[in-house]
């Protein structure tokens, strides 16, 4: 199968993944939209875990690394505040740059994603996680370094928030549109990215100094049991 062929198959599985999930899209549907047989999608992927991941790896790689390297140059941001704002737009930007080509998937491969999430399928979750996990840690670290005190369950469920918010910006701009009687444009990129950034920052700098007080009383009552005895 010729290199192109195979991008074909991509293509079409992501558009098939998108609108009908992953559970409902069978390999033979995959091979019946690109013309082609079923064996040729087994002979390359193996399995449609395979392609699924294939599928990931093409659109989330340069995605991940153009958001690491933004990150690494927020990192070296003095100010926290201005560092905070720096990482946001190190996560949020490249997923709107990249969303009208093949680097970084797009609004398709952007609902493929919520779909997927939604479905629960093990084999979609894994990939998902081993897609995204790392680098999600990554940014969470960077975030807790920007707000100190914060509790780091409250980081986790934040960034689930700004996770959910880029996959509506991106999936449902019309929606944005609609709501405003047409005097916002929600395909404004840079207006979302702004929005989505703000928004998110003040969320997560509210979070300053909110984790439970570390307590040392247990330590202390356990030392005058001691010296009682």
């Amino acid at each position: 199968m010729r290199s192109s062929a195979k991008e074909t198959l991509i293509k079409n599985a992501a558009a098939l993944f998108s609108r009908s999930g992953y559970n409902a899209v069978s390999l033979r549907d995959v091979a019946k939209a690109s013309g082609v047989n079923v064996g040729s999608l087994t002979y390359h992927f193996g399995s449609k875990a395979n392609l699924l991941r294939e599928i990931y790896a093409r659109h989330t790689l340069p995605m991940n690394a153009r958001r690491l390297e933004l990150l690494g140059e927020a990192r070296r941001i003095s100010d926290p505040d201005e560092r905070l704002m720096a990482i946001l737009r190190a996560y949020v930007v490249p997923a709107f740059v990249s969303s009208s080509d093949g680097d970084g998937g797009g609004a398709e491969f952007t609902r493929m994603r919520a779909v997927l999430s939604a479905e629960g399928n093990p084999d979609a979750k894994a990939i998902i996680a081993d897609a995204f996990d790392e680098t999600s840690r990554t940014f969470i670290k960077a975030l807790a370094e920007c707000v100190p005190g914060a509790a780091p369950e409250s980081l986790v469920w934040r960034s689930q928030f700004l996770l959910g918010g880029l996959y509506y910006a991106l999936i449902n701009p019309e929606r944005i549109t609609r709501l405003s009687n047409g005097t916002v444009d929600g395909n404004n990129r840079d207006e979302a990215v702004k929005q989505l950034v703000e928004a998110t920052y003040a969320s997560f700098k509210s979070l300053s100094g909110t984790a439970p007080a570390v307590t040392e009383e247990p330590a202390k009552e356990n030392s005058i049991r001691k010296a009682s005895m």
